[in-house]
């Protein structure tokens, strides 16, 4: 199997058939031997039955059906463990996305990048409820995590199997996928692609997420960047807040040496007792981190790197392997 396309759905009975019908006629002319894998998201509407339709006259369409409404990520995740291609292309199943830009995209794939995503040239999307928030969402994860991409919403791209599989996708992450491919050390690059008004069903969006893209990339970045080494952050916090405590304690001191009024009835000399604390509990889970993080690495197996290629490193193995 060349190519695997994956497209969670929600209630997009309506969709379904022409999205369908336009993944077919962008692929078709490509000769790849490919897949169409819906993912069944819990919807409540006739999808399934649209879904069952069309996968009883394409055996090229196969369907995942969950039990029930898991979110967007586990769909996404469901999808790429179900497939089998060795290019794994997503889109949502809303028709916004284009099908017909998929062959561009493998196009940019096979000049040597690991993830080429698509950028929504002209969005047709509401300004205030969803380009707004994205905007705002895109500049901060950016920002923060230092990725080149600049739309993180869009679903359309292109991806190796290899780094397909070793994204950790779990809770909410499938917007921070291009976050993930990048710490993964992939080359990547994105694309303009079109983007098309919805014409049928209803949308998912909420200003909720707004906030939940907060706190994932809270999340984001601490794995990104303290997972090995969680006392640099914790142990940080903790001497800044030691320091602070004994710059408070300066302040009963001075009066007291000065002014003659007591160190115990100064408010400054609680503050010290609280910002010493709160030190000392930082530093604490900071080592309680650094055992978790061991435990996670070493118990699984895991390296704290990932190797694109090797040359030359066979013969050394098959020494090791005779010794």
């Amino acid at each position: 199997m060349n190519l695997s396309v994956i497209i969670p759905i929600k209630d997009e009975q309506d969709n379904l058939r022409p999205l369908h019908e336009r993944l077919c006629s962008a692929l078709d002319p490509l000769g790849l031997e490919h897949e169409l894998i819906f993912v069944d998201d819990g919807s409540t509407d006739g999808s399934v039955a649209v879904l069952s339709e069309l996968a009883g006259r394409d055996p090229r369409v196969r369907v995942v059906q969950l039990r029930r409404n898991f979110g967007q990520t586990a769909a996404l995740q469901a999808g790429i463990d179900h497939s089998t291609g060795d290019i794994l292309v997503t889109l949502d199943g809303d028709l916004q996305n284009d099908p017909a830009d998929i062959p561009m995209l493998l196009e940019r794939l096979h000049e040597g990048y690991d993830a080429v995503f698509g950028q929504r040239a002209k969005r047709q999307d509401n300004f205030v409820i969803r380009k707004l928030p994205s905007l705002a969402a895109n500049w901060l994860i950016r920002w923060v995590t230092g990725s080149a991409i600049k739309d993180m919403g869009c679903t359309l791209r292109a991806m190796r199997r290899d780094l397909a599989e070793e994204l950790s996708l779990y809770g909410e992450m499938h917007r921070f996928v291009p976050v993930l491919a990048q710490q993964y050390g992939a080359k990547l690059l994105q694309v303009p692609v079109r983007h098309h008004p919805r014409v049928a069903g209803q949308t998912k969006y909420t200003l909720s997420r707004s906030v939940r893209v907060l706190l994932d990339l809270i999340t984001v970045k601490f794995f990104h960047s303290y997972l090995t080494r969680p006392m640099h952050i914790m142990g940080l916090a903790g001497l800044v807040a030691l320091g602070l405590g004994a710059l408070s304690l300066l302040v009963p001191v001075w009066n007291k040496v000065f002014h003659d009024i007591s160190i115990i009835r100064s408010p400054m000399l609680h503050l010290t007792v609280m910002l010493e604390l709160i030190g000392v509990q930082f530093i604490s889970m900071g080592l309680l981190g650094e055992v978790l993080s061991r435990t996670y690495f070493e118990s699984q197996g895991k390296k704290a790197y990932t190797v694109r290629r090797t040359l030359n490193l066979e013969t050394n193995q098959e020494q090791r392997r005779a010794a």
